[in-house]
């Protein structure tokens, strides 16, 4: 079988390039295995594929019917070799991607966790920060992806929306609003805001900012040089409120409770964003199990 593959390949580029020689040179082997194998194969036929001259070689009238009768064979082995190898490239490699949400819950930890459960031979490097940096990141080849949040059209990107969560109110277990099992933001008018100082704190304030003025309130925002697991305590002790994606009700922090807020516009959407020439099998594969499990999510929300 594999000398039949090989011989065929080897009748294909030959007979593109019209010498032995420099069919061997594309193929990587020496000329005398082309000459050999092509030999063999004449022989098995019992006639003759090549005209032979000093000058190169050129099909014989039996030699074109023959490769024309093999062409769809050759076309359909070439297909599946290259599938073989980008299947191959695949299950191992490089996979990095940004995210900006927590991976403790929620669509994107089921997403990363399916995806390496099957490809468990890919290393998957995910890194935090924020919306720029990672878009940044994307376009200098840095990063194969990023998750953020909107739906958008994003200049020079691909984007492909994959989920979305609604943002909850993170509160202490001792504030009066815990006692709600969900909110509208004109419970929150009177609340002092915290954000943090570094991402993906510029985002949020932007967040509480823009939906506080479509009820003409203008918010307290406090920026904290912490991250985004020390504010979460920060407010947990008391000093105040903030805002999360649902993915952070999965985190388990002492004294918080979080609350959802009502509203269809507190709905944010999350995307894949990448750029069109990236060719890395690995990534691919990761765009198509996250479609995979969109697919599904949608499918379990309309029976439920």
């Amino acid at each position: 079988m594999r000398n039949a593959l090989r011989q065929l390949r080897y009748l294909s580029v030959a007979a593109q390039v019209g010498s032995f020689r420099r069919a061997a040179e594309m193929c990587d082997v020496d000329q005398s295995s082309v000459s050999r194998a092509l030999k063999q194969l004449e022989d098995d036929l019992g006639v003759s594929l090549f005209e032979r001259a000093r000058s190169g070689v050129r099909l014989t009238p039996a030699g074109r019917h023959f490769l024309a009768d093999v062409s769809p064979v050759i076309e359909q082995l070439e297909s599946a070799r290259r599938s073989a190898r980008t299947t191959r490239a695949a299950e191992s490699g490089l996979l990095r991607i940004g995210i900006l949400t927590s991976l403790a819950g929620g669509f994107l930890r089921e997403l990363v966790q399916s995806y390496a459960e099957r490809h468990p031979c890919v290393i998957i490097d995910v890194r935090d920060g924020g919306r720029l940096e990672h878009l940044a990141a994307v376009r200098t080849g840095r990063l194969d992806a990023a998750i953020v949040t909107g739906s958008g059209a994003i200049p020079g990107c691909e984007t492909r929306e994959l989920w979305r969560e609604r943002v909850h109110v993170a509160l202490p277990e001792s504030h009066p609003l815990a006692e709600k099992h969900k909110l509208d933001w004109p419970d929150l008018k009177e609340e002092h805001f915290l954000v943090s100082r570094g991402e993906p704190g510029p985002e949020v304030h932007h967040y509480i900012v823009r939906r506080s003025a479509d009820y003409s309130n203008y918010p307290y925002i406090e920026e904290k040089a912490a991250l985004q697991d020390t504010l979460m305590n920060l407010v947990s002790l008391g000093q105040g409120i903030t805002l999360v994606s649902a993915a952070w009700a999965a985190v388990k922090v002492p004294g918080l409770v979080l609350r959802p807020l009502t509203a269809r516009a507190d709905i944010v959407p999350f995307s894949a964003v990448w750029l069109y020439e990236n060719d890395n099998p690995a990534f691919h594969k990761f765009l198509q199990t996250g479609e995979q499990l969109a697919s599904s999510t949608a499918r379990r929300r309309e029976h439920t």
